[in-house]
């Protein structure tokens, strides 16, 4: 098989005190995503989603949060991490599609920021990244502004 597909998911937690960070860019906003490293929900569901099509387990596998070394650790530098043990194989990224499930910010303004530096991380062009937003209507702790969510689904090829 020269193809495979894998999903992520990623939620983390709003807090004061802390930087909104998805997809290596600092969104401004009273609130950020709280988590051992940088808490980027959406690169760390899409190395989950690499990782899956794999067969190569989870992000906690390689970046555990028990271990200090990966505290605050920028999340495109995981990314890379992965891109590298995946070409390691002999796959690449085909395409990547991404939604970002938050109520506030608004997102749309910073999606083009996020597509390229993860395009760039990843060594890919820049419409091989989607990246969606869309609100969870209220509904639920992303609803109530609680946290963000991510999922995300990637396309590997072999070659």
């Amino acid at each position: 098989m020269n193809i495979r597909i894998g999903n992520g998911y990623d939620i983390h937690r709003l807090v004061p005190d802390r930087d909104l960070i998805l997809g290596g860019v600092n969104i401004p906003h009273s609130l950020g995503l709280l988590g051992h490293s940088d808490a980027d929900a959406l690169t760390h569901a899409i190395m989950d989603a690499m990782l899956g099509a794999l067969s190569l387990g989870d992000i906690g596998h390689y970046f555990p949060p028990s271990d200090a070394k990966w505290s605050g650790a920028n999340s495109l530098s995981l990314l890379q991490q992965v891109d590298q043990l995946i070409k390691a194989r002999g796959w690449h990224v085909g395409n990547i599609d991404s939604v970002i499930v938050a109520e506030q910010p608004k997102m749309k303004p910073h999606l083009p920021a996020m597509q390229e530096k993860i395009a760039s991380t990843l060594q890919i062009n820049r419409d091989q990244v989607g990246i969606k937003a869309t609100t969870n209507e209220k509904l639920g702790p992303v609803g109530r502004q609680e946290g963000i969510a991510v999922y995300a689904a990637v396309l590997l090829f072999r070659g």
